[in-house]
């Protein structure tokens, strides 16, 4: 069963008044200081003036993943009607060059994909998760390419939870951040797994790394957003999202902005910019 498929039904299973459905984690930042999210319909571009845009419609993207050269990738998954397991739904993924020409990378296919990953690391080594029986391995390989060679970083007996969000580190090749349950772990590239905090929270989502030192954690179900200190374990709180938001992704400018991705409880979307010295605008 995929990662998504998993978490959804984790989270549906929680009591109503906190049934939420499943948001986007992507948000993302380029070299020229553009912002890309997605709401699950589109994927909406913020300009540095703070113009807003939609740059590739119609899309349902729960992730995104932008190139060294300002290439933006995501998704397109749709459901195609009642049943169970990844055969109820069809998947593409697209490309979105800077000049705006949107292409399919993989075309429309049954399913998920099942070794693609928008996570990719600072040597351009691409990696993602699977889950088959809610057992969950890392796969990596070394470039976005079919005939690359495949490689398991990390098997199912190194986590205690079904994994869903992990990624690379701002500073280390070969090294990711994985969500284990209400943990965050630490995969080097020599496939060793440790904890860098047992109890972060819970419904933990998109993870942002620093080059300084520390993890930034999206906690849903807290309406938090924490900052985990690498060397320490320590947690401290960066930003809360007033009810009814929550966030799902974040990212830290390098000005020190903290972008954050929210949903609130009818699964609606938006940005908030949170400056340094704790002025925030809402996109």
């Amino acid at each position: 069963m995929h990662v998504r498929l998993l978490l959804l039904l984790a989270l549906l299973a929680v009591p109503l008044q906190r049934a939420w459905a499943h948001p986007g984690v992507g948000i993302v930042r380029d070299r020229q200081g553009n912002v890309f999210y997605t709401d699950l319909v589109h994927v909406w571009r913020i300009t540095p003036a703070g113009q807003k845009s939609v740059v590739v419609p119609n899309v349902h993207t729960h992730e995104l993943a932008i190139d060294s050269l300002g290439n933006l990738y995501g998704e397109d998954s749709h459901y195609l009607g009642s049943g169970e397991g990844d055969d109820r739904y069809r998947h593409r993924i697209w490309r979105r060059r800077p000049d705006g020409r949107v292409t399919d990378i993989v075309p429309w296919r049954a399913g998920f994909w099942p070794e693609y990953g928008f996570v990719h690391d600072r040597a351009g080594a691409m990696y993602w998760i699977k889950c088959p029986a809610r057992r969950c391995s890392i796969h990596r390989r070394e470039r976005p390419d079919a005939r690359t060679r495949t490689t398991v970083l990390a098997a199912p007996e190194r986590f205690a939870h079904p994994i869903n969000w992990m990624a690379a580190s701002a500073t280390e090749a070969g090294v990711l951040y994985v969500v284990d349950g209400p943990a965050l772990r630490r995969v080097d590239a020599s496939e060793r797994v440790t904890t860098v905090a047992a109890n972060v929270g819970s419904q933990l989502m998109g993870l942002w790394p620093t080059s300084t030192g520390d993890v930034y954690v999206a906690v849903h179900a807290a309406r938090a957003v924490v900052r985990v200190n690498l060397a320490s374990g320590r947690i401290t709180t960066a930003a809360r999202s007033p009810a009814p938001w929550a966030p799902s992704g974040v990212l830290v400018a390098p000005d020190g902005a903290l972008w954050v991705l929210e949903y609130s409880t009818a699964n609606t979307a938006r940005v908030r910019r949170i400056a340094p010295n704790g002025t925030a605008r809402i996109f």
